[in-house]
């Protein structure tokens, strides 16, 4: 089968929401104009984990445009939009996704995502490299490389290469900083306060948020939470990241003294049972819980089904669960990450930014792959089975293609000033 979806009906409905972003994510269409003249990734087989909707459907079809034959599916089945599947398939790509899938079929679905046989992996989370490692290592002879486009990911892979199981090298596109500075800090903040307000329809300002863990993630999240004008508490594990949260004006305290304190709580870590139901029973009445992190498993999901006394939905995305005490609490997208599986994502122009350090990851990936006499295809050495960095020269190229899209110029040092901090002689 080339696709297994919803509704092919579906694709016009797709194709306008995939114009929409593409309209506000200039480094894509430049690279969309250059690809469809020079067709670097001709003949090279691509398989993408990825959230399936408008902004990573346009990404699809700018590889496509290079020359890529590509197979795509969800990294989250809350996440996956049907009319955008239907307007990939339309264009002639392979989909196995559609929303609400079960967790059968989202295995399913990965698994035939790799039927394909790919030679570069662009994965979420890291759902397709583990099954390569996992049940179907024949396909790992295969794979040139790939790239890893969030923090649990990369957790994953640095485990595995920690282990010394990874099969093949994967960059670590969310450690890029065109990618965390930008996707995860000013995207993240933005996109999860917008799930947040359209699904409880609430006002944040005078509300007591509890912002779970410092880091990139976080930090958008608690400064975008304080700019609404919430009383922000931050929860860290790290005393330096907790020393910054607190210079950045947060309060900072265990998770046991914040839990009777808030009003919302937002977990972003990428580590599981951050929020207990121990933590949960001493919550106000109708407390707010959410994940922002990959996998739902920030609240212990299981643990409040197991002690809830009852649960229904309390509104469109959200579920009441009545707890003991006979007190609920609200947990919106089941768990799940609540800006993509209860909204619409982070927005264009941050994925503009994203989508531009996947696209020249993969591309270094591909000019590094064996080929006859150990080198790559451009002459350069075979990358090592491990986590790499992506380079400092591709955040540079895509830092100064996004400036001239906002039309900004920026100073160039003169060749004093080049030779003055080149030197270590004092003048």
């Amino acid at each position: 089968m080339r696709y297994e979806i919803r509704d092919e009906s579906l694709a016009p409905y797709g194709h306008t929401k995939i114009e929409w972003v593409k309209n506000n994510m200039p480094l894509l269409r430049g690279f969309e104009e250059e690809f469809e003249k020079t067709k670097p990734f001709e003949g090279v087989k691509i398989s993408l984990s990825i959230h399936l909707e408008p902004k990573t459907a346009y990404l699809c079809k700018v590889l496509a445009a290079g020359g890529a034959q590509l197979c795509a599916t969800g990294s989250n089945n809350l996440s996956t939009q049907d009319d955008v599947c239907a307007a990939l398939v339309d264009d002639g790509i392979s989909v196995f996704a559609y929303h609400g899938a079960t967790p059968e079929e989202y295995a399913r679905h990965i698994e035939m995502c790799l039927e394909h046989k790919p030679n570069i992996i662009i994965d979420d989370g890291g759902d397709l490299v583990g099954l390569v490692h996992g049940d179907r290592p024949d396909l790992a002879e295969e794979v040139w490389g790939g790239c890893e486009e969030t923090t649990t990911g990369i957790h994953r892979l640095k485990a595995m290469a920690l282990q010394g199981v990874l099969k093949f090298p994967m960059l670590a596109v969310n450690d890029a900083d065109c990618k965390h500075l930008f996707d995860n800090r000013y995207g993240t903040g933005q996109s999860v306060w917008d799930s947040m307000m359209r699904n409880t329809n609430l006002i944040v300002a005078g509300k007591t948020v509890v912002v779970v863990g410092y880091g990139w993630c976080s930090k958008g999240i608690a400064m975008r939470a304080a700019a609404l004008g919430a009383r922000v508490i931050v929860t860290e594990i790290n005393p330096i990241k907790a020393m910054e949260a607190r210079m950045d004006g947060y309060d900072v305290m265990t998770m046991a003294k914040a839990a009777p304190l808030g009003d919302m709580f937002i977990s972003a870590t990428g580590c599981k049972h951050t929020i207990t139901v121990e933590h949960m029973l001493t919550m106000k009445d109708r407390a707010i819980l959410a994940n922002a992190g990959h996998f739902n498993v920030e609240i212990d999901m299981a643990g409040l089904e197991e002690v809830a006394v009852s649960c229904h939905a309390t509104r469109n995305n959200i579920q009441g669960y009545v707890l003991p005490n006979g007190k609920m609490v609200n947990v919106i997208g089941e768990g799940k990450l609540v800006n993509i599986a209860a909204g619409d994502g982070h927005p264009a122009e941050i994925m503009d930014l994203s989508f531009a350090v996947q696209i020249l990851s993969a591309m270094f990936v591909m000019e590094h792959h064996l080929s006859e006499g150990g080198r790559g295809a451009s002459g350069k050495s075979r990358l090592p089975d491990e986590v790499i960095d992506v380079s400092s020269e591709i955040d540079e190229v895509i830092a100064r293609r996004k400036l001239a899209a906002w039309g900004i110029e920026i100073d160039t040092l003169t060749p004093e000033q080049e030779a003055y901090l080149n030197s270590w002689e004092l003048e």
